[in-house]
């Protein structure tokens, strides 16, 4: 399986590579938008900001090669927030491929801000190799708002959407390649697509 990492010039390129190389696969980091397009499977890691990443996406001429993307693509943490029209974070306009804004989760007694641990998945559809109850683990400090497109949450204040899925565009708001077994088994379903 040909598998490409999109190299957003930040994030969690290594540790993502890692996971799926416990599958046996060897994934090629790269910006190269033909390398990207010919590829089985498409992830768009995620640890920084949405403008930084932004910005590198459109210097590095990605926007549209990312959104023509056919093949199943799976964005990570900051990559699936990238995923949708705007971010709250540096006001950013991010790829549009899936409608809603990104916003910046409010620290409360006892939920700080960044959410970093572990959470309890509520899952709607169990195809994505998750079940109610699944922990995983999340780092971030803002998030999608539940839409259409939600298919597991997280509670944390209000709802976090967890894993998304459009068409062949899947998100995951926290770390599978951090999340142990449960990481491992939304990563084989992402790649048995």
């Amino acid at each position: 399986m040909n598998l490409a990492i999109v190299d957003v010039g930040c994030g969690n390129i290594g540790s993502v590579g890692i996971a799926f190389e416990r599958f046996g696969l060897t994934p090629r980091v790269t910006a190269d938008p033909a390398e990207i397009a010919a590829a089985d499977k498409v992830i768009l890691p995620g640890v920084g900001a949405a403008g930084y990443a932004m910005e590198q996406i459109r210097a590095r001429g990605l926007v549209e090669p990312l959104r023509a993307l056919t093949q199943p693509v799976l964005g990570i943490c900051l990559g699936m927030q990238l995923l949708f029209e705007r971010s709250e974070e540096e006001d950013t306009a991010c790829l549009g491929i899936v409608p809603g804004q990104v916003r910046r989760i409010m620290p409360a007694p006892g939920r700080p801000v960044p959410h970093m641990g572990w959470s309890r998945l509520t899952v709607a559809d169990p195809a994505i190799g998750l079940a109610d109850g699944d922990y995983v683990y999340f780092a971030h400090s803002f998030a999608c708002d539940a839409g259409f497109e939600t298919v597991a949450t997280a509670d944390y204040g209000r709802l976090i959407p967890a894993i998304i899925r459009k068409g062949n565009w899947w998100g995951a708001q926290f770390h599978p390649e951090r999340s142990g077994p449960a990481g491992a088994r939304f990563l084989e379903r992402f790649l048995a697509l």
